[in-house]
């Protein structure tokens, strides 16, 4: 009993310590910060917008994206693909002002139809993945997509990446 209550008092006295150390919190658990970096990979990512549905205000927003630019842009929706995307872009713009906009604006590449050209317009496209999507076609779902790219790059590199494409 005795050992008892001398732990008691031994801990009572450390909670009364820590809480008036006025010491900082301590730093968030890795799992916590795993899903913030995820959430906020997301919401980095999650402002790609497809070319076929966007608004011309919508557009107007986006860096590298004039008034004109956007009123053509949107004149020719729908887009077929991102390979007609590409080329209204090409119209008024360089190769790499063309490539800067298709980060933010983008018209989603079919993983089971896509042609390599289609792909390769992926902003961040190496030869390397374009061979590993192309490999593992046909794609049941997403979830397969996530599995068999996540082998080559990571979590925050698959969700950019599937802002890009569809099923």
């Amino acid at each position: 009993m005795r050992k008892f209550a001398i732990a008691a008092v031994f801990t009572a006295s450390t909670l009364a310590l820590a809480a008036c150390s006025g010491a900082e919190e301590s730093a968030p658990a890795a799992d916590e910060t795993a899903a913030t970096d995820t959430v906020e990979a997301e919401a980095e990512t999650a402002s790609v917008l497809d070319a076929s549905t966007a608004t011309a205000e919508q557009l107007a927003g986006i860096d590298g994206v004039s008034d004109e630019l956007a009123a053509a842009i949107v004149a020719g929706q729908p887009y077929a693909d991102v390979t007609a995307f590409n080329a209204k872009l090409l119209e008024t713009m360089s190769a790499e002002e063309a490539a800067a906009v298709l980060e933010t604006v983008f018209v989603p590449v079919n993983l089971n139809e896509a042609t390599e050209e289609q792909i390769r317009l992926i902003p961040g496209m190496t030869d390397k993945m374009v061979h590993e999507f192309e490999e593992y076609r046909p794609y049941e779902d997403m979830g397969e997509f996530n599995r068999e790219i996540g082998k080559y790059v990571d979590e925050a590199e698959v969700a950019r990446f599937r802002n890009y494409v569809t099923l």
